[in-house]
């Protein structure tokens, strides 16, 4: 007799995927003053290249010029926001830069959903930073480098999020991120091995590097393509949202990261803000 499967896993299951991206997170800022985040970064994006081409092993008889401007796009976008996103790491609180990140796709739902809400949506998340830079940026306050490299993630996520479903109409399933991680490899090669150099060798920060791709990409990209199909996108997106909250969690368990009420606060508008955004954009 077979056993239905409860309706709770898929959610745990992103959950448990949201956890591993930013544990994996967490865990390269350890590592930060022995290879640099653009290290760290290449590490990840190389052996998760590796992993997931050995795994999926993606055919490229089929692929075109267009597919392949398509691959290499997705390649940049990828490579630039993780570049990015890790210098933010480096500079200003894990939950925060996650936080700033979240406007990329938070922007790309309201100008997608082109509704009057959409704009409440947009002045929720503006509360929400402007609470999380109420300091300023003098001294005690978010580090304004940090906060642009956050930004400029929040564009890259969003240039990701166009690039990746395009890169979906040419192989299915991972198999285009599989490839578009050997393009951002590539990419983020010259950086990394500026930053890392010889250190990029030693045995443990190469055995910590696979750990971070495995939690980081390799197992969340296999994780949401399976839950996909058991959930409806509009709620893979809303439970996407509590990645700012995953991000301080893991950052003040892995590196004693604090934030203060004000700080959560802030953070739970710019959630709330990506949720009514994804929950009230009309269907596609």
């Amino acid at each position: 007799m077979r056993v239905a499967a409860s309706p709770l896993f898929p959610v745990l299951l992103v959950l448990l995927s949201i956890l591993g991206q930013q544990l994996g997170a967490s865990l390269a800022g350890t590592m930060f003053s022995t290879v640099g985040p653009q290290g760290m970064v290449l590490m990840r994006l190389a052996f998760s290249a590796i992993i997931m081409v050995a795994i999926l092993r993606p055919s490229l008889s089929r692929l075109g010029w267009t597919g392949w401007r398509t691959i290499i796009g997705l390649g940049v976008a990828m490579s630039a926001m993780n570049l990015m996103i890790y210098e933010a790491f480096d500079r200003i609180p894990q939950g925060v830069a996650v936080t700033l990140e979240a406007l990329g796709p938070l922007v790309l739902a309201v100008i997608a959903g082109r509704r009057w809400i959409g704009a409440l949506w947009a002045l929720l998340a503006f509360t929400g930073i402007l609470l999380l830079g109420r300091d300023g940026f003098a001294a005690g306050g978010l580090d304004p480098v940090g906060v642009a490299f956050a930004l400029g993630a929040a564009a890259c996520w969003a240039g990701f999020i166009v690039m990746n479903r395009e890169a979906g109409r040419h192989f299915p399933g991972v198999a285009g991120l599989a490839l578009a991680m050997c393009a951002g490899s590539v990419v983020a090669a010259p950086f990394g091995i500026a930053t890392g150099g010889e250190n990029l060798l030693d045995p443990w920060v190469l055995a910590v590097g696979i750990g971070i791709a495995l939690l980081s990409s390799a197992v969340p990209y296999g994780i949401e393509t399976q839950v996909l199909r058991l959930l409806p996108a509009s709620t893979f997106s809303m439970l996407t949202c509590l990645s700012p909250v995953m991000a301080a969690l893991t950052a003040f368990v892995v590196l004693g990261q604090q934030l203060g009420p004000v700080d959560l606060a802030a953070i739970g508008c710019v959630m709330l803000a990506c949720v009514g955004a994804v929950r009230t954009r009309p269907a596609l």
